[in-house]
């Protein structure tokens, strides 16, 4: 349930602004508008507003919306009678092109405010995370090659200022497919600074989607966790074997568990296979058997519990810093997130075109679903960050130069610019026919790469 009603909330704030924006673009380029409606299909509230007696609808169907403005191209000569002739002046056809663009350009940037408002709200109440400091590094690997260290501190990345060690994983991600290699500043426990190269050449596309940072021998500092049990999740392996939060684990098959990490490494590597557990509880210790349940990843098996870590937070705050921005440098940092978020976004979708990068990476709603409803379970904050990452995605695919979305719209208005008058109907309505043949494979291809992460896990 909370997932379907995040996905509902998600959907119907992203729509709701993107229709805004041309809604009110509209009314202040002095257009009237007929019609705003939110989602497809029949009607389920309808009511007239406003001294242009516009409709408001909300409709069954969720997954879109509209807002129809006078536009004496859709009117038949007996319908253009109903309206009077200062109503015609304001229908959208008879506007200058500079308003028309506004107006259509209008949804796609409501989109792209919203998220800085979003970014602006996150980044203003502080951000916390593990401090951009190395863990030690694995031998032969790019970072060690590179020759960074245990203890280094991560001072700016590709130029840009590291505060967190998310950033790193942020800057990387965006320089993987523009360059083979970054140069990284350090300061290291000596409170020397140096600058090292490292190579990006073995990031694969299958890597992006799981810790590339790690295959790069990049791994942050953090204290040793011990392997205690914070928290079950129901129905999960771990319960059903009749583990408890507070269960601490002393060696899994006679094997000696020092961490949290080493009882990941075992349970992964053993889907589906009978593990005896030595448990350690406060009425003394017991032998415990658990079946790690299968899942996929990277084409191969692995098994999980559905057990989390107990975290000491007295012990993990020596490891994390909060970075606390004034509201101006929080809107200046919010502005270029989502910037660099659009940016990289459209780089994806070019390197698909290019065939740099496979289509897998295109989800739909289903996806989307699901990963709203994981950040509504993660906390208000993760969903805000979620929506602020999707209306960017509905910003950025609205402005394609794609005939039936708004880019497609605005690219007939760069030729009319050019030529001097408007595109032809005929021109107009083949390519509405190109553009929805391609917004059918676009969605073919999303539904498909969405019931095939399900299959597959």
């Amino acid at each position: 349930m909370i997932t379907l009603f995040a996905f509902v909330v998600t959907l119907g704030v992203l729509i709701a602004i993107h229709e805004y924006g041309h809604f009110q673009m509209a009314k202040w380029c002095d257009v009237k508008v007929l019609k705003f409606s939110l989602g497809f299909g029949r009607p389920i509230f309808t009511k007239k507003f406003g001294a242009d007696k516009t409709e408001f609808i909300i409709s069954i169907l969720p997954l879109g919306g509209y807002v129809k403005m006078l536009d004496e191209r859709d009117l038949t000569e007996t319908e253009k009678i109903g309206f009077s002739a200062e109503d015609l002046n304001r229908a959208f056809n008879r506007q200058s092109i500079f308003k028309r663009i506004a107006i259509v350009s209008a949804g796609p940037m409501a989109n792209l405010l919203l998220a800085v408002a979003l970014y602006w709200v996150l980044i203003l109440q502080g951000t916390t995370g593990l401090k951009p400091i190395l863990a030690d590094v694995p031998q032969d690997s790019p970072a060690s090659i590179a020759k960074l260290h245990q203890g280094d501190l991560v001072v700016k990345v590709d130029g840009e200022e590291i505060k967190l060690w998310q950033d790193i994983q942020w800057v990387l991600i965006r320089n993987i497919f523009k360059t083979p290699s970054v140069v990284i500043e350090t300061i290291d426990t000596q409170q020397q600074k140096h600058y090292q190269k490292i190579n990006l050449r073995g990031i694969t596309e299958a890597d992006l989607n799981n810790d590339f940072l790690a295959k790069l021998g990049l791994k942050p500092n953090h204290p040793r966790v011990d392997s205690v049990i914070g928290s079950i999740i129901k129905d999960s392996a771990a319960e059903k074997a009749g583990l408890h939060e507070g269960d601490k684990v002393i060696d899994v098959d006679g094997i000696p568990i020092d961490d949290w990490e080493k009882l990941v490494e075992i349970v992964q590597a053993n889907p589906d296979k009978t593990l005896k557990l030595n448990i350690e509880r406060s009425n003394g210790k017991e032998f415990i058997n658990v079946i790690p349940t299968s899942m996929e990843k990277d084409n191969k098996k692995i098994g999980q519990i559905g057990a989390a870590v107990l975290i000491n937070e007295k012990v993990m705050q020596d490891y994390l810093v909060t970075v606390q921005s004034s509201p101006l440098t929080a809107l200046s940092r919010a502005i270029k997130k989502t910037y660099e978020t659009a940016s990289f976004t459209l780089k994806m979708l070019v390197n698909m075109l290019k065939g740099d990068l496979s289509i897998k990476s295109i989800s739909g709603p289903v996806t989307i679903a699901n990963y709203a409803g994981q950040s509504a379970h993660l906390g208000l904050n993760a969903f805000l960050a979620f929506l602020a990452v999707i209306s960017i995605s509905l910003g950025v695919l609205n402005l394609l130069p794609i005939p039936v979305l708004d880019g497609g719209h605005l690219l007939y208005y760069m030729v009319e610019l050019v030529k001097g008058s408007p595109v032809s109907d005929q021109s107009m309505e083949f390519g509405q026919r190109i553009g929805l043949a391609i917004l059918g494979l676009l969605m073919a291809c999303a539904l498909y790469n969405d019931f095939n992460r399900l299959i597959m896990g």
